[in-house]
């Protein structure tokens, strides 16, 4: 090939971003579109991030350094199935990478879960973050709350349920969060984790955050609070279960004040039965749990009934399924061969590789993306020689294409103008910036319109 090798990546998050950072320290020469639905870019880390976790925004910085190399471009508002199909894409492009990630709540099946006031972590996660498809308005109308999960978003959720909404306004939030953090009822914030404090998927990053707040007092449960041979293994060549288990144990030996406005309650072993309730939530049913020595857990057939008028489930997200292309709906993830993407019949089709979450899952830190990234890119670079040539491979052709189908798309430019338009929103606030919601308002000040 004596043009440089046309690749598309179909979403602008970590996951898409690092793989097009790999593609550019290649030996091959690249040209590469980062397709994204949202007219900004980023992905999880501008919609799926707590706002109060500027040392986890950071990545941004770094992420912008890549986007900025003259190798990639930005395409956003483009919505692949919708504006773009997979035969759109194979006539401009010699490959296609899928980095769609997981924007799904993976579901609970208990009595109950669909009751008015149980809601999915990421819906209210969206909330928060100020997704333009999310509601506007969120109602926190209960004193006691449930959050079922021991992952950083089940820490995320409770975190933002019991902080102080004041606490929040050095931080991009929204005017419309920030009132509804405002307005809440909450007092009492009851997180559930099936399993023991050695088995928490959470960091201990995100642990010590929980202590730091301003009128929230963190009561940690000793019933359910045990150690097995397992946790004890684990807690001697984990660094990271050793620091969490120490904190835990650390809150386990305060007796409860209950002299501040909010308290976050911390239960272990508990695994989630039903939520109650005749017309919404009124409370959450769980099952004792024990340890059964090698890290698993077993129910005891005791159970406990807490009352709370809101549950919130923190139990893993999950992948949409992508027009055109396979979809493993029981694993959530495009059926790969180390990124390499499989037809029905387990063959891999030429060209079209994925990787992050839609790959292997919604498992791992933002971190963890490299090495993935890396893998897919390894093999799409073995495959170079059996890459079917794109019919149109003139960077214009899309650009033609998108107008031509009146798609109001986005670029990298567009993202400065909104970049600056959000910190100018913040500065007369005397913050870093103020997050612009509505989709349509970002189009407009992207596009200068």
């Amino acid at each position: 090939m004596t043009r440089p090798l046309r690749v598309a990546i179909v979403g602008a998050g970590p996951a898409g971003v690092y793989a097009a950072d790999i593609l550019t320290k290649s030996e091959t020469p690249v040209e590469i579109d980062l397709l994204d639905r949202m007219p900004a870019p980023y992905g999880l880390i501008r919609y799926g991030v707590s706002p109060d976790h500027p040392r986890i925004k950071g990545i941004i910085t770094a992420l912008q350094r890549i986007m900025e190399k003259p190798e990639i471009r930005f395409l956003g508002h483009v919505n692949y199935g919708v504006d773009l199909k997979l035969e759109d894409l194979q006539r401009h492009y010699d490959t296609v990478i899928f980095a769609t990630g997981a924007d799904q709540d993976r579901p609970l099946d208990i009595p109950g879960i669909d009751l008015p006031g149980s809601h999915g972590a990421a819906e209210f996660v969206y909330w928060y973050d100020g997704y333009p498809e999310a509601p506007r308005e969120w109602t926190l109308d209960g004193e006691q709350v449930a959050v079922i999960g021991a992952g950083n978003v089940a820490l995320d959720v409770a975190r933002v349920l019991a902080k102080q909404a004041d606490d929040l306004l050095t931080t991009e939030i929204p005017d419309n969060v920030y009132a509804g953090l405002k307005d809440s009822a909450v007092t009492d914030v009851h997180l559930f984790a099936r399993r023991g404090p050695a088995q928490a998927k959470f960091t201990p990053l995100e642990l010590r955050e929980l202590d730091h707040q301003n009128e929230v007092e963190i009561i940690l449960h000793p019933e359910g609070f045990e150690l097995d041979e397992a946790s004890e293994e684990e807690i001697r060549t984990n660094n990271q279960t050793k620091t969490i288990v120490k904190t835990l144990q650390d809150w386990a030996l305060r007796d409860p004040q209950y002299n501040t406005k909010r308290r976050l309650h911390l239960h272990f072993l508990r695994s989630p039965v039903a939520v109650e309730g005749t017309d919404r939530v009124e409370g959450f049913k769980v099952e004792v749990m024990e340890l059964t020595g090698d890290g698993n857990v077993r129910g005891t057939g005791e159970y406990e009934t807490h009352p709370a008028q809101q549950v919130y489930r923190a139990v893993g997200y999950l992948s949409s399924p992508i027009p055109d292309i396979p979809f493993d709906h029981k694993k959530g993830t495009v059926p790969n061969e180390a990124g390499r993407v499989l037809d029905l019949d387990g063959e891999h089709i030429p060209g079209v590789y994925t990787t992050g979450w839609i790959k292997r899952g919604p498992v791992g830190l933002i971190g963890h993306t490299k090495g993935d990234a890396l893998e897919t890119i390894n093999n799409l670079l073995d495959d170079l020689d059996g890459l079917p040539e794109a019919e149109q491979p003139d960077a214009d052709s899309i650009i033609a294409l998108l107008e031509e189908r009146g798609v109001e798309y986005t670029t990298w430019d567009g993202w400065i103008k909104l970049n600056a338009h959000e910190q100018s929103l913040g500065e007369s606030h005397g913050r870093e910036r103020i997050k612009v919601v509505p989709r349509e308002d970002m189009v407009k000040i992207s596009r200068g319109e």
